[in-house]
């Protein structure tokens, strides 16, 4: 299931030296991450390693206390919480472990909402979503409402809404944590093949092996730091 990315392509995501500190509590020590278009990387670690502080690092929700993190070529240390909050629109997209989709709205308006919310038409919006579902194998839930349909379901669903702004870079805290091995199997076939057709890059927060075999390359994160498995020695 993996694939190579080009070598010489430059990262989309760099982060070097990543420090966060919650009061007496080291969440990040140095901690670094890379990233190019249409890689996955798994980030793995027991819990309290730092591997979610990472992934609201790296999505610009958090602010590290030091170091260095770039997207695209700029530094996101200069970007004001406008700009940042713009790239979580439409350049980033999310996948929680429990999918949170709005109990209220359909599957279709479900991943019809970032594009609604950026400005889109209702129609053009939901013909779009209704494209996702296609590709997520769940059509026939348009209609539906999110407490009609099963977990697994949901989480597909979960998946097109955060893949139909085609963003370039998807973050998946957990997304399958909450699903049993079947279904979470074929989440993440169909999320990793989505996200790889569409070239984004897929930062991976898991603390399964299963799960991050769908992976590129594994990150490990223990007590704030990370390791690099591909150069590893």
């Amino acid at each position: 299931m993996n694939r190579q990315v080009p070598p010489g392509e430059a990262p989309l995501l760099h982060a070097q030296e990543l420090r966060k500190q919650y009061g007496a509590t080291t969440a990040l020590d140095g901690a670094e991450f890379s990233i190019r278009p249409g890689e996955v990387v798994a980030v793995m670690g027991p819990s309290g390693s730092g591997k979610s502080t990472l992934l609201h690092c790296l999505a610009g929700i958090v602010t590290p206390d030091s170091g260095s993190l770039t997207y695209d070529g700029r530094q996101m240390a200069a970007m004001s919480d406008r700009e940042r909050s713009a790239l979580r629109r439409t350049e980033f997209g999310f996948v929680f472990q429990f999918g949170q989709l709005v109990p209220e709205l359909s599957c279709v308006e479900n991943v019809a909402l970032p594009l609604r919310l950026a400005g889109t038409g209702r129609r053009a919006a939901e013909r779009e979503a209704n494209g996702w579902l296609e590709r997520l194998e769940v059509a026939e839930l348009a209609g539906k409402r999110p407490g009609e349909i099963s977990g697994g379901q949901g989480q597909r669903v979960a998946v097109a809404r955060s893949l139909v702004t085609r963003p370039r870079v998807l973050f998946a805290d957990e997304p399958t944590g909450a699903l049993d091995s079947l279904n979470g199997e074929r989440v993440m076939e169909l999320l990793t093949e989505a996200a790889r057709s569409a070239r984004a890059a897929v930062v991976l927060v898991t603390h399964e092996a299963r799960v991050a075999a769908y992976s590129d390359r594994e990150i490990v994160v223990r007590d704030g730091r990370s390791r690099d498995m591909a150069h590893a020695a």
